[in-house]
């Protein structure tokens, strides 16, 4: 049985909250979320940046769109103030296999880093 870990928890709750729409229209509960160094690689191949990404989901994320499917969440505790997060995802007929750094900030869990790499069902 895995060990129950708040480090984990805590960043798990975080990323899960990053991926449903209400959060991710809100450039304030985005950005609250996110280390003040926080970068990307998407799915896409695109580097972004903090202040891009926040802009970016708050001016594609539609009212009425569904949260991303996620799938074989886990994570586990590189450090006192590190925390490791992959899952998979999908959205729209799109996956991905996700990894993410959260980091513990002024006592807060905060994603420093966040990449995602396509995938099809053959792949897996």
């Amino acid at each position: 049985m895995p060990e129950h870990n708040p480090a984990v928890e805590s960043a798990m709750e975080g990323e899960l909250a990053l991926l449903t729409p209400k959060i991710r229209r809100s450039p304030e509960r985005v950005g609250a979320l996110l280390h003040p160094d926080f970068h990307e690689f998407g799915a896409s191949g695109r580097h972004w940046s903090r202040a891009a990404i926040i802009a970016s989901l708050a001016a594609t994320t539609e009212t009425g769109a569904r949260p991303v499917a996620v799938s074989a969440l886990r994570g586990v505790q590189l450090a006192p103030d590190l925390v490791h997060l992959t899952y998979d995802t999908e959205y729209d007929g799109s996956r991905a296999h996700r990894s993410s750094l959260w980091r513990r900030a002024e006592g807060r869990w905060l994603l420093y880093f966040h990449q995602a790499t396509p995938f099809s069902e053959r792949a897996t």
